[in-house]
C-alpha cells in the first residue's frame, strides 16, 4: 500500500472539485432531487432543531448546509466548510437566493476545523468523509468540536455494485486503460463502503453507540444522454481518467457508457439504484 502525500492529495482535490464547481451549479436541480432523501435523513440522525450551531464538512455547493439552515432558523447558525473555494462561491449564492443569513462558508480543512472545543450542537457530512487523506483525524476533529452529547452524521457511498451511476464509467474506462485495485488506504469514492468501515474509525475515535445504516434511493435521469452528461460534468475523479484516454478513445467510452444506461430505462425516466451508508454517533456525555 502507497504511503499518502497528504499535502499532493489535498492540494489535487482542490484543484479538482474547483474545476467542476460550474457542473455542479448546472445541475445543481437534478443533484437536489435525486439526493434530498439524504439531505433529510441527515439532519434527522444529527437530531438538528432550531436554535442550533450546525457544522457541515464538505458542503460543496451548498447542501446538506443550506437544509441545515432552514432547519436551525433565524436564532441558529451553520457553518459550512470545504476545500474548494468555486464551490462554496456556488453555495453563498444560493444561500443570498434563498434569504438564508444564517450560514457562511469558508474553506477549511476538516482535520483542523476553526471552531472552539465543545462547541457545537450537530455535525453533518454527506460524500466527503472517503475523500480524506486522514478519516480518524478529521473524526477525531469532529469529536472535538461537538459538545457532549451531540450528534454527527455522516454519509458515505456503499458498495460499487448498489450503485450502478456511478459503477458503470468506471466499468467502461477498465476495458480502455489499466487502472490498478483500488488501495483501501488512499481517498475514493468506495473508501468507506463497507458495512462497519466508517463506524469503526468513530468507535476507535471514542464515540460510543455508532449506528451504521445502508438506505436505498434512486437517481432518476430524463434520458441516458443526460445521465452521460451529469456524471461528466460532476465527478472530478472520473474527468481525470477520461483525460487520459484519445479523442476516440472518449467517443467509444462514451457510447458504451450510454448503452449501459439504457438498461435502466423505465418508461419516460432512467432509474438507477442507489446505495448509501448513513453512519451517526453521539458524543459521550461528561458526569
Amino acid at each position: 500500500m502507497g504511503t499518502i502525500d497528504y499535502r499532493h492529495v489535498i492540494e489535487t482535490q482542490q484543484q479538482d472539485w474547483n474545476r467542476v464547481a460550474a457542473g455542479w451549479e448546472k445541475w445543481d436541480a437534478l443533484l437536489d432531487q435525486n439526493l434530498a432523501f439524504v439531505n433529510y435523513r441527515l439532519l434527522g440522525d444529527a437530531r438538528i432543531r432550531p436554535g442550533q450551531r450546525v457544522v457541515d464538512v464538505g458542503s460543496g455547493t451548498g447542501y446538506p448546509a443550506l437544509l441545515a439552515a432552514q432547519a436551525v432558523g433565524p436564532h441558529g447558525r451553520v457553518q459550512g466548510f470545504d476545500l474548494a473555494e468555486a464551490m462554496l462561491d456556488r453555495a453563498r449564492c444560493k444561500a443570498q437566493r434563498l434569504g438564508l443569513s444564517n450560514v457562511t462558508f469558508q474553506a477549511a480543512d476538516a482535520t483542523t476545523l476553526p471552531i472552539g472545543t465543545d462547541f457545537i450542537d450537530a455535525v453533518i457530512s454527506r460524500f466527503c468523509l472517503m475523500f480524506l487523506p486522514d478519516i480518524p483525524k478529521a473524526v477525531g476533529e469532529i469529536m472535538r468540536v461537538l459538545v457532549p452529547g451531540a450528534y454527527v452524521a455522516a454519509a458515505v457511498w456503499s458498495a460499487p455494485d448498489r450503485n450502478p451511476f456511478l459503477k458503470i464509467p468506471m466499468d467502461v474506462l477498465k476495458t480502455m486503460i489499466e487502472l490498478p485495485p483500488p488501495d483501501p488506504e488512499q481517498p475514493g469514492i468506495f473508501r468507506l463502503a463497507a458495512a462497519g468501515d466508517l463506524a469503526s474509525i468513530m468507535s476507535r475515535a471514542g464515540l460510543p453507540d455508532v449506528r451504521d445504516d445502508e438506505i436505498i434511493g434512486e437517481a432518476r435521469f430524463d434520458s441516458p444522454q443526460q445521465y452521460l452528461e451529469s456524471v461528466m460534468d460532476q465527478a472530478a475523479p472520473l474527468q481525470a481518467l477520461f483525460a487520459r484516454l484519445t479523442e476516440a478513445q472518449r467517443r467509444e467510452a462514451q457510447q458504451a457508457i450510454l448503452r449501459a444506461a439504457e438498461a435502466y430505462q423505465r418508461g419516460q425516466h432512467v432509474r438507477m439504484p442507489m446505495a448509501i451508508r448513513i453512519v451517526s454517533a453521539r458524543k459521550e456525555r461528561v458526569g
